[in-house]
Formats: structure tokens, C-alpha cells, sequence
């Protein structure tokens, strides 16, 4: 028998199909799992590495999450905020990239498994976000602060981040780079502001890492000397200028064609041209220049093999090709003003150093300049690797490492590694919970659990048994010993601060906050419309 229709509109009558929400709520965070999953893989120092084929045949070997990520091709526009959500990571941290996917990961399973059980959506995503304010004051709780000056602490905060990178055995040698090429760089007026665009690091291949090296006090320019026309590769107590204008004939605004029938016009014309170049170079000498750096031009030639010659007459070294994005670092390390005309060329504006010359590194040439004036706060590093693919990965992780050095100088706490602040966070987190009431108990006894998955995969990776080192774990934090962790070169569970294993506060809030954050935007949304 079927029930009539009833005309009325009335509260509580009509039927909504609440299928369609579900469908699209599972779809999303299903998406975003599977690209979790994908990356859990490479966490840790036993974690693996990812070959990532390009489009146009390029190869990248690495196992850093964000660039992973950044290369994959992503359709499912809930897989796009883990991507958008690494990058977030690594702006605000640098470090941390995986870690934060595979924590966003977990908590939504947990999610999953909230939903099913008939838990409301807002309910679980409010608190998600009780239970991440907690987890932040029980991490501040155990940092332990370090003092900026301790150049060995520092050193072990970024032995901890190269360990799980490609290039992990060549530590030793990287770690003490990024410590002084970022305390380097501090601003003593400012010291909370660190800016990584300040360190230059120059990749020449044909060598290996142990090759790499920091230069004190100078400059290394990837572009080597002009000195086909016979311009010297070595200047002592050299005058630098850095110049934006031409040393080439001027060609007219508009395309045109100049028709010479004459062998006296055009005998005229190459006459010109020489006496305004030899105008432009005598000018520059008066100035008291002998190290010439010369921006590429777009719209014509910078130079010629005419200038270049009387360049080399006039006993001037000449570097060419310098980029546009390269001007204000040298300008700020050397101590020199961009010149855009020839007539404000005067020797205030130039920059000095003891000594510049010619570098042979591997098969190539670079520039050195040693012995600067006024050292600005500006630091310069030659990598070395046998070849593109080590170079490229060397440098992601020296990156890295510098990141983890610019988190301990803005926020100078330290954490122990190995998953111990997540396990302890757990605990503290379900014991909190027991003091909670309703649905809300549930969803943050849920979040706890889901922090165990960093333990979790760093003893899979490790090929020990994840659930009896997370159990054991459990009961040492129980125990009282919160800097406890897993010692994956042992294959035992350890003191990570004893074992010089510490990460900065900073990368673990930072993870903690974004991934609770992306993980509370997914949750809310309940259905995807398409706009043509």
C-alpha cells in the first residue's frame, strides 16, 4: 500500500536525499588519502626516494614532499590542497613537507571512520580544532630553548634534516654550511628576520659533494671573464662597477633599414661607431674602474667584440651576462651602486675588493672575488656533485637545512626527534580527552590516535614491527621518558636528545596547524559545483 501525497509543504514533511553530500564529502577525502599514501612512504631516514619523470623527459630523484608533489600531475581538487598544503609547509617551515601530508592523511581516516560512525561533520571539524590548540601548548610545553650563539646545537638541528635526504652521508660537510651561511646573513639590527634570498649558492658539476665549499668574504659569479680579446683574468685592488647601460653602437627605437651605396658613408659610419664606443670606455676608465660587470641587454648587444677590445686595451676585466635578478645581490655584497648611464659613472659608486679573478672549477670557469670592503650581510657557497640529478637534490636539501636554521633563529626552541613529540602529544591528548564529554571526547581521542601514524611510518620505513615499536613507545612515554623515539640506525627505541636527533619547534607547529587547518576545510565542504 503505498502512502498518499500529501499537498502541504509543512516542517518535517519533505524528504532531502543527503546521499549526494556524503558521496562528494568521501570522494574528497579519499582523494587526498591516496596522495598521502603516496608520499608516506618517503618519511624518515630510512625513508625512500621518488623518481619523478617529466613531461619533457626530465628526471628528478628526491624524496623531499614538496617537490614531489609540485611535479605530480593532480586532478581531484581535494588532492590539490595537499599539494597547496605542502607548499604552505615549506614557506612557513622549509622543512616538515612530508610529515605534514602524511598527518593530514591520517586524520582524515580518522574523519572517515567519525563519519560513518553518524558524527556531524561541524562537530568533528570544531574539535579538530580544540584538539590542535592543546597539542600546540603540550609541544611548547616540552621545547627546550637554545641559544642562537650555540653554533653546535644548530649544527645538530640540521644534521637531523639531511639525514632523511638523498645526500644524508655527506652531513658532516652541509650542515655546517647552512648553520654559517644563515648566521651569516643575520641582520644584527633586525636578527629575527632572516632572508635565504641573501645566500647565493652557485651548482657546477664534475666534482663530488665533499668538493663543496662556503666563501668567506667574497663573491663567486657563475659567469666567467670575457677574455677572448686578451682581457686580464686577474685584478688586484679592483675598482667594481656595475653597469646597466650598453657598450655597443645605439640601434633606432623602430625596425629600419639603412641603405649605404657609398664606401665613404659606410668607412663614416664604422668610424662613428668606434669613437662613441672609445667615448664610453674612456669614461669608465676615468672613473678609476678595472672590474667592469655587465647586465644582459634584451634589445640589443651589451657589448662587442669592439668594445671588448678596447676594454681589454684599457686593462679592464670584464664579466658579462650578469641577470637581472643577480643585480641587487651583488650590489648589496659588493657594496656598489647599479650605474644606468655612462655619465654617472663616479668612483663613489664603485665597489672594491682586494682581488677578483678567474676560477677553473671542473670543466667550466667562475668569478672570485675575495677580500671585499665593508662585508655586507650577504653569504655565497659552490656546490659540487658528480652530476645535474645529485647537484639539484644537494641543493633542495641544503635548502632545507638552511630553513631549519631560519626556524631556530625566529623561534629559538628545540624538539627531540624520532616521533617523540607525537607520541607524547598522543598520550596527553587521549588522557585530555577522558575529561571531555560527548562527541567531542570521540573526535579528539580520534585526532591523538591519528598523530601515532608519524611513529607508525617511521618504523615501516625502517622495516621494524610498527606495532610493537609504537606500543613499547607508548609505554616508555607512559614511563615518564617524553624525549624517547625511534633510533632507526639502531633499530631501537632511544633518548633522541641524547642522540643529538632534535627538530625545531617551529616545523612541528607549523605541520600540526596547517595540516589541522586543510583537514577542517575538506570536512566542510559538502558538495562540488562545476562552472562553465
Amino acid at each position: 500500500m503505498v502512502a498518499p501525497k500529501t499537498g502541504g509543504n509543512k516542517k518535517g514533511e519533505t524528504f532531502r536525499d543527503d546521499s549526494r553530500k556524503v558521496e562528494v564529502r568521501i570522494s574528497n577525502i579519499e582523494a587526498a588519502k591516496a596522495l598521502s599514501d603516496a608520499v608516506r612512504t618517503s618519511l624518515g631516514p630510512r625513508g625512500m626516494d621518488k623518481m619523478v619523470k617529466q613531461a619533457d623527459g626530465e628526471v628528478i630523484i628526491t624524496n623531499d614532499g614538496a617537490t614531489i608533489l609540485d611535479k605530480v600531475k593532480v586532478v581531484h581538487p581535494a588532492a590539490k590542497m595537499l599539494v597547496e598544503l605542502s607548499k604552505s609547509q615549506d614557506v612557513n617551515a622549509g622543512d616538515g613537507t612530508t610529515s605534514v601530508v602524511v598527518i593530514c592523511g591520517s586524520l582524515l581516516k580518522k574523519c572517515l571512520e567519525l563519519l560513518n560512525k553518524g558524527v556531524h561533520p561541524t562537530i568533528i571539524s570544531d574539535s579538530m580544532g580544540k584538539a590542535c590548540k592543546k597539542a600546540s601548548e603540550i609541544l611548547q610545553e616540552m621545547a627546550s630553548p637554545i641559544n642562537i650563539q650555540d653554533r653546535e646545537a644548530l649544527i645538530k638541528a640540521a644534521t637531523t634534516s639531511l639525514s632523511s635526504k638523498v645526500v644524508s652521508q655527506h652531513a658532516s660537510l652541509l650542515a655546517p654550511m647552512a648553520v654559517d651561511t644563515v648566521l651569516k646573513v643575520i641582520n644584527p639590527e633586525n636578527p629575527n628576520r632572516v632572508d635565504l634570498r641573501d645566500i647565493s649558492i652557485i651548482k657546477k658539476g664534475g666534482g663530488t659533494i665533499d668538493d663543496s665549499m662556503m666563501l668567506d668574504n667574497g663573491l663567486l659569479l657563475n659567469q666567467k671573464p670575457c677574455t677572448s680579446s686578451g682581457g686580464p683574468r686577474r685584478v688586484e685592488n679592483a675598482k667594481i662597477g656595475l653597469i646597466q647601460f650598453c657598450i655597443s653602437p645605439p640601434k633606432t627605437d623602430l625596425e629600419s633599414t639603412v641603405v649605404v651605396n657609398d664606401y665613404q658613408q659606410m668607412d663614416r659610419i664604422l668610424k662613428e661607431e668606434r669613437n662613441y664606443i672609445l667615448s664610453i670606455v674612456k669614461k669608465i676608465r676615468k672613473s678609476g674602474c678595472n672590474v667592469l660587470l655587465i647586465q644582459k641587454s634584451i634589445l640589443r648587444d651589451a657589448v662587442t667584440d669592439l668594445s671588448l677590445h678596447y676594454l681589454a686595451k684599457a686593462k679592464i676585466f670584464v664579466v658579462r651576462d650578469i641577470e637581472r635578478d643577480q643585480v641587487e645581490f651583488i650590489s648589496k655584497t659588493l657594496n656598489c651602486l647599479p650605474i644606468a648611464h655612462v655619465d654617472h659613472m663616479t668612483p663613489d659608486k664603485l665597489g672594491q675588493a682586494k682581488l677578483v679573478e678567474e676560477m677553473p672549477v671542473g670543466g667550466s670557469r667562475v668569478t672570485k672575488f675575495t677580500g671585499v670592503d665593508n662585508v655586507a650581510p650577504t653569504s655565497c657557497c659552490l656546490l659540487r656533485g658528480s652530476n645535474k640529478l645529485v647537484l639539484e637534490e644537494a641543493e633542495r636539501s641544503l635548502h632545507d637545512a638552511q630553513c631549519v636554521i631560519r626556524c631556530l633563529v625566529q623561534k629559538p626552541f628545540m624538539l627531540a626527534g624520532g616521533g617523540a613529540p607525537e607520541v607524547e602529544v598522543s598520550r596527553k591528548l587521549g588522557a585530555w580527552a577522558k575529561s571531555l564529554t560527548g562527541m567531542e571526547s570521540y573526535c579528539v581521542k580520534g585526532f591523538a590516535e591519528a598523530l601515532e601514524v608519524i611513529p607508525y611510518t617511521l618504523a615501516e620505513n625502517a622495516g621494524l614491527n610498527p606495532l610493537q615499536i609504537v606500543t613499547e613507545l607508548r609505554q616508555k612515554h607512559a614511563q615518564g621518558e617524553s624525549n624517547c623515539g625511534i633510533n632507526v640506525r639502531k633499530s631501537t627505541l632511544t633518548d633522541m636528545a641524547e642522540e643529538n636527533v632534535v627538530q625545531p619547534l617551529q616545523v612541528s607547529l607549523s605541520a600540526l596547524t596547517l595540516a589541522t587547518e586543510c583537514v577542517r576545510m575538506i570536512l566542510k565542504i559538502d558538495d562540488v559545483v562545476p562552472v562553465r
